[in-house]
């Protein structure tokens, strides 16, 4: 059982202490878990209120041991069009396990909240959520995973909170696994869809679609922001890995490990 999605206090919007995770994670029947606090960039707000110090993420994790759990080193990256060298920069100051590059803002924008929408409506904000994570994958290339790739799917910011299926913007999807693909990149399954919206982020129809095309590693997270949610449907969303993959993928030093199921 694997949790490569996980949030401590390290993040700006992390609720639980990594001590208190990992001890819920070993409760909650996890194998291997990794913590992959946030990197966010928006031009207008001061990193030191997005991001973490490399210090400060040495404190936490350097030391931290729990006994009969293995802990991975991640983060969890904002990908934007205009952060390549400052992101690259910041992942050279630490030897990470696992880097998930995630789609967060549009236009500096923060998709959560619900200006975005307002401004937008739901299908144009879907359009741009989409093409703004097509040009992001197609710039970017120091990070593992895709992270929650229909992380809009659970937003209750939206005007219609509904399951995105693929068809709904098919060219932009194919693209972005395409190019996942040729960059040997991998998708996430995160379980955090799965109270808010009745799907995991992505589901079954991405997944298959992902395999389809060459896919080939594809990792289950939480993102569990406290410890009550550590390993919340991993079990699940590992099981839905089986079906389609027959394994799914942990990290180490940057890595995919294939665990066949």
């Amino acid at each position: 059982m694997f949790d490569f999605h996980m949030h401590s206090t390290i993040s700006y919007d992390g609720h639980s202490q990594p001590l208190k995770m990992a001890k819920a994670a070993v409760k909650a029947g996890m194998q291997e878990i990794c913590f992959t606090d946030h990197l966010d960039y928006q031009r207008f707000i001061p990193r030191e209120q997005t991001t973490f110090t490399p210090e400060n993420y040495r404190a936490a994790y350097d030391n931290l041991e729990v006994p009969g759990l293995t802990i991975r080193h991640g983060v969890e990256v904002a990908l934007m069009p205009w952060n390549k060298e400052e992101m690259e920069d910041d992942l050279r100051k630490y030897p990470y396990d696992f880097v998930i590059g995630s789609i967060h803002f549009i236009e500096d924008e923060d998709i959560y909240y619900p200006e975005f929408w307002t401004k937008h409506g739901a299908f144009e904000g879907e359009r741009l959520y989409f093409e703004e994570m097509l040009q992001n994958v197609q710039m970017h290339s120091d990070f593992d995973v895709l992270g929650h790739l229909t992380y809009i799917s659970k937003l209750r910011a939206r005007p219609s909170l509904r399951v995105i299926p693929p068809e709904d913007h098919m060219e932009l999807v194919v693209a972005i696994m395409e190019n996942l693909i040729s960059k040997g990149k991998g998708l996430e399954i995160n379980t955090s869809g799965v109270d808010r919206c009745g799907d995991f982020l992505p589901g079954l129809a991405y997944l298959k679609l992902f395999k389809q095309l060459g896919g080939q590693i594809v990792t289950v997270g939480s993102d569990a922001h406290n410890s009550d949610r550590v390993g919340q449907h991993c079990s699940d969303a590992i099981a839905l890995a089986k079906e389609v993959f027959g394994y799914v993928c942990t990290f180490k030093n940057r890595q995919p490990v294939f665990h066949k199921l």
